[in-house]
């Protein structure tokens, strides 16, 4: 066979058998090593990865463990009545033959149609104590408190406070109920993390996250002249049917009510009102089921250069501009143009620090309140009465 015996063909088939199982075996030792070294550090790597994953995202889980369960929605139902108008054609009460021939004249028969509302508010105490926004319960005849664990629960309105938009409900039944954690709204930073918690639209237990943007943002830039409150800014969404629903710190702790929303082209601006306020107010609301607002009949700016120019040596304080006749500050010696400087010893900065000093007084006790008159400090003993006392 072309000069090979069998011999040689025998030790080459050997060769050839050889070299295919060496092949084979290294296979199979690179898939084994690989196997007991890359996978391994493979499964390790996505392991960290899903750990700081984890880490990043968890402090919102963590927070809404804490206070989520007691986020609540608010069903109301009220009965409005309207005229009969629409009922006949346009005019046909008042024409003249009809009124002669069948005295329907003046005939303005009420109906009735049901009104239903829906808002948010939070559980923040055992015996079944609601926070929500006065303008959520204003007017209802029924009030269903819808819980996180899907029980539907009759409400009554302890009490409500149109001038810092907060109100009180107390749940018709016996507990236990789960409830939040009241936080320190004094303690907030700009720039700290705010978690909303509500249902917007009717979109049970919805949460946005976003930052604290601004604090003691007064009312009335936003254009509301009827209520009497500084509110927290931030830019978590806050939607129709929030209102009354917590906002969260990164622990979990409310610092705020949700109460309305700026929207515009390209941004929306949320508010809420800080809790130490809401606390105070819910305390008067339980107590006498009506709030007390301390009020010494002034208005302030801090546009000083314009209002005065003697007051050159200080760029802070609130200017008065507008004394009630006959209220708390006149009666105690305060004038326009005085400049507030501190309040029992305490710095005055804004016409907001005013406010927040005035409402933690305590209406039977007095404000040391320190002015600045054409150059000249003195103090002033002034004591705060009720808003609703305040005779105009």
């Amino acid at each position: 066979m072309h000069g090979l015996d069998e011999n040689s063909i025998l030790y080459g088939s050997l060769k050839l058998r050889q070299k295919k199982y060496f092949k084979i075996f290294v296979l199979i030792v690179l898939i084994f090593f690989n196997f007991r070294y890359e996978t391994p550090l493979h499964s390790s790597e996505a392991s960290l990865l899903s750990t700081q994953n984890h880490n990043q995202q968890s402090f919102v889980s963590q927070a809404l463990n804490l206070s989520g369960d007691a986020v609540v929605t608010i069903e109301t139902q009220r009965q409005v009545l309207s005229s009969s108008e629409g009922v006949f054609p346009p005019g046909i009460l008042n024409d003249r033959y009809l009124e002669r021939f069948f005295g329907l004249r003046g005939l303005q028969v009420p109906r009735s149609r049901i009104e239903k509302g829906q808002g948010s508010g939070v559980i923040f105490s055992k015996e079944g104590l609601i926070l929500t926004n006065a303008h959520v319960i204003e007017k209802t005849d029924q009030l269903i408190v819808g819980l996180s664990d899907g029980r539907r629960v009759v409400g009554n309105v302890v009490g409500e406070d149109s001038l810092t938009d907060l109100a009180v409900i107390k749940l018709k039944a016996k507990g236990p109920w789960p409830t939040a954690q009241l936080g320190n709204s004094d303690n907030l930073k700009v720039g700290d993390w705010a978690i909303a918690v509500g249902n917007p639209f009717g979109l049970e237990n919805t949460v946005t996250l976003g930052i604290i943007s601004n604090l003691n943002r007064d009312v009335a830039q936003l254009g509301i002249s009827d209520k009497r409150i500084d509110l927290i800014q931030t830019d978590a969404a806050i939607n129709p049917g929030n209102s009354g629903g917590p906002l969260l710190n990164s622990s979990g702790e409310v610092i705020g009510i949700n109460t309305l929303v700026r929207s515009g082209p390209g941004a929306g601006l949320g508010f809420a009102i800080p809790i130490n306020r809401a606390r105070k107010i819910a305390k008067d609301l339980i107590t006498s089921g009506r709030a007390k607002h301390p009020m010494i009949g002034v208005t302030l700016s801090t546009n000083i250069k314009q209002k005065s120019n003697f007051l050159s040596q200080t760029e802070n304080g609130a200017i008065i501009t507008y004394l009630m006749p006959n209220g708390p500050a006149e009666k105690g010696g305060l004038k326009v143009n005085d400049l507030i400087i501190s309040i029992n010893d305490e710095k005055i900065s804004t016409p907001a620090d005013v406010v927040k000093k005035i409402n933690k007084n305590n209406l039977q006790s007095t404000l040391r309140i320190k002015i600045l008159r054409e150059n000249i400090e003195s103090i002033k003993i002034i004591k705060p009465v009720d808003i609703y006392d305040l005779q105009v």
